[in-house]
């Protein structure tokens, strides 16, 4: 059997891969601390259940739906986002897809031609080059200053070539959980409108700012800037329905009908008890975000000092938003004697029984990230035993 050459250039989710290995060591009875995966430990709220149970049961189901959604819930959808951004959408401006992921898949496939370039900053989630590189376009990578985990207009314009039509840009950031201002965002939109780019945002965790924190869309600033832009979000983060599957995507009229057709002849439609489970979720009582929101801001301001404190981990700034820590770790792994952070992470899963992603799967080496969707006992717990793996496996070298 032959292989098409797209799927041979695809990297497997490095994410996934580890929790899975996590996952199967934990299943020979193995105590592992699973910090690998972008998901909340919270049940859905009660709720949200409850909806999806009453559809069932007043059989709204069994049948397919639109292929774009539910008109309830793609008008749910349209208001809800006119109220946090002052814009005014209608559910023709909104599809509904099988998840966030997906979401970005089907833009890419609606949006490239072969050989076109996506800008994508570093670091950056691990399936935004892949799927680029699925529609036959070309991933570019923007890298921060050095010490920084934030790019600036001057490091895109480093990357940009005239083949360049995108833009994904994601805040609270996917793995470092920081949150770009409204005048960075300001800085990079503008630049992005002179260049004449679709910019895509992927705002998945913007109910999920901590310490006073603002979050600011792209959708927040001007009309030129809203008019390159693309809205990707969904309810996996906020609402705990990782398992529901339900992201959506807000743009203009003949954009959101393109992606339609796509839909139409790949998954069709998401099923329809979600859909009606999110419309429960983004109409009801938002009190439940909040709450889960301020467990994670608990989690961050307890872990922060912990993690500082490592002996040859730093992190130079307190995350704001997302629920990861993505700190340095270079110097822990030299200190170590290890060769590279992949051998360091590969040790600390064998010997501390502790799941981190190192950083290279997000485009930046060095560094791990690491979730704080778990409970504060097993962070602590997962903390205590780095400290003791770096302990054990110090060479001498004096760390902090």
């Amino acid at each position: 059997m032959q292989f098409s050459q797209r799927i041979l250039n695809v990297q497997p989710s490095a994410t996934l891969a580890l929790s899975a290995k996590a996952k199967a060591m934990q299943a020979q009875g193995i105590d592992v601390l699973n910090l690998t995966v972008g998901e909340p430990d919270f049940n859905t709220p009660t709720h949200i259940h409850q909806a999806a149970i009453k559809a069932i049961a007043d059989n709204q189901a069994d049948s397919y739906t639109a292929a774009t959604g539910i008109f309830p819930l793609r008008e749910a959808v349209a208001n809800f986002n006119n109220q946090q951004h002052g814009t005014n959408f209608t559910a023709k401006n909104v599809v509904v897809t099988v998840g966030g992921k997906f979401a970005l898949y089907a833009l890419s496939q609606v949006l490239l031609n072969p050989g076109d370039e996506v800008l994508i900053p570093l670091p950056a989630w691990v399936s935004y080059s892949e799927q680029v590189k699925l529609a036959g376009g070309v991933p570019v990578f923007a890298k921060p200053q050095a010490g920084q985990l934030k790019v600036t207009p001057a490091e895109l314009a480093a990357a940009w070539t005239p083949k360049t039509k995108v833009l994904i840009l994601n805040s609270p950031n996917n793995p470092t959980g920081e949150v770009y201002s409204k005048d960075e965002l300001l800085a990079i939109g503008e630049w992005a409108v002179a260049k004449d780019l679709t910019i895509i945002t992927d705002d998945m965790y913007g109910a999920l700012v901590y310490n006073g924190t603002q979050f600011t869309s792209l959708l927040d600033l001007t009309p030129a800037i809203k008019e390159h832009t693309i809205l990707v979000n969904g309810f996996s983060k906020a609402y705990a329905m990782t398992g529901w599957r339900v992201g959506y995507v807000i743009a203009n009229e003949a954009l959101i009908q393109r992606l339609g057709n796509f839909i139409g002849n790949t998954t069709g439609n998401l099923n329809a008890a979600s859909q009606y489970a999110a419309l429960a979720a983004i109409t009801g009582d938002q009190t439940c975000v909040e709450e889960m929101r301020q467990v994670y801001e608990e989690r961050l301001n307890t872990i922060f000092p912990l993690i500082n404190a490592l002996p040859g981990i730093s992190l130079v700034n307190k995350p704001s938003g997302a629920f990861y820590l993505f700190p340095d770790v270079s110097a822990a792994v030299s200190a170590t004697g290890f060769t590279s952070t992949d051998d360091f992470v590969a040790a600390v899963l064998q010997e501390a029984h502790v799941a981190l992603v190192p950083g290279k799967a997000f485009g930046m080496d060095g560094h791990v990230r690491l979730s704080y969707g778990t409970d504060l006992t097993t962070l602590k717990t997962a903390i205590q035993r780095l400290q003791n793996f770096i302990s054990d496996h110090q060479t001498g070298t004096k760390l902090n």
